[in-house]
């Protein structure tokens, strides 16, 4: 059965985002129902969504995700709220620590207790995203009686990005839901009983990176250096030797830390790559997502990894 959710990273690689508009139009009639941003070193998160609310005003909108630190907490909640006003009811807004490289190489951060700036950020949002005045010492910062100009109706959702036990139940016991990725299909029963401590309503939203239609050598040419970027960073790592990976990818780190990087690629095992990159034909990649959504996920976010011209993918992995 389809998902009654059927969502789409933003911008797409390839075309300038100005040149994104007619097929940013079009998604709605093909059936998908969202569009989620990202923000690490290309656009940021809101700029697309902007865009996207008035191209096509049917969509709903988020971010996946805003990292925590490099806004302070009253900007982020300005930016949110704009979002949020501009585009009233279709806005989510997601958030996350990101990751040691994002803060700290590119943006000159400390990357210092993460999950208590989450939670210190969430609950943050809660209150300044509703109008309220904030006048409060968190653990890793303070406010002192910030009060938003602009407070949108209803105030956007929030949902944290999360990986590992503690932040996916803080993302269901105080944020709106989790956002994953990096996950097998079989991985999300292993994650979501985490989410849904906090009830059985809290959205999971994962993004899916997908290339559909590309012979299965090239595809997992592409899965291998994509996995290899993100598995040795610290916080990816953990999660997949928390998810049982760890035999699975103890070549890969093992030769990459003595710096030998095409062994590292060498040692990363297809059923790996099959299992965390949907490729294939078309039909077969939708029915892929759909495990995804059996499992568990409310809102699966196909993220397009392949080159060419994203029209004909993005027509052909429509919902059916």
């Amino acid at each position: 059965m389809t998902a009654k959710r059927w969502g789409l990273t933003v911008p797409l690689l390839g075309p300038s985002l100005a040149d994104q508009r007619d097929l940013v139009a079009e998604l709605p009639d093909l059936g998908y129902t969202d569009v989620w941003s990202s923000e690490a070193n290309a656009t940021d998160a809101f700029t697309p969504l902007a865009l996207a609310s008035v191209w096509a005003p049917q969509l709903r909108l988020g971010t996946a995700i805003v990292p925590v630190y490099t806004r302070g907490p009253a900007t982020l909640a300005m930016s949110a709220a704009t979002m949020a006003q501009a585009a009233p009811g279709r806005f989510v807004l997601g958030i996350g620590t990101s990751s040691n490289v994002i803060v700290e190489k590119w943006n000159g951060l400390d990357f210092d207790e993460p999950y208590k700036r989450a939670r210190d950020t969430l609950r943050f949002l809660h209150a300044a995203l509703r109008g309220e005045k904030v006048v409060e010492e968190y653990d890793t910062f303070a406010i002192d009686g910030f009060v938003s100009g602009v407070v949108a109706e209803p105030p956007p959702p929030v949902l944290l990005a999360a990986l590992r036990p503690s932040m996916l139940r803080l993302a269901g016991r105080e944020g709106d839901g989790a956002i994953v990725n990096w996950l097998s299909a079989d991985d999300v029963a292993v994650v979501a009983p985490h989410v849904h401590a906090g009830g059985p309503d809290k959205e999971i939203v994962a993004r899916i990176f997908v290339l559909p239609d590309v012979d299965a050598d090239t595809a997992r040419a592409i899965g291998r250096r994509m996995i290899a970027a993100y598995m040795t960073v610290p916080v990816y790592r953990a999660f997949h030797e928390w998810l049982g990976r760890t035999e699975e990818f103890a070549g890969m780190w093992k030769t990459w830390a003595e710096g030998d990087r095409k062994a590292a690629l060498e040692a990363i095992p297809d059923r790996v790559v099959d299992q965390l990159i949907v490729h294939g034909p078309a039909a077969r990649c939708r029915e892929h997502i759909e495990r995804y959504v059996d499992a568990g996920v409310t809102t699966p976010v196909i993220a397009l990894m392949a080159p060419g011209d994203p029209a004909p993918m993005i027509r052909a992995l429509a919902p059916r």
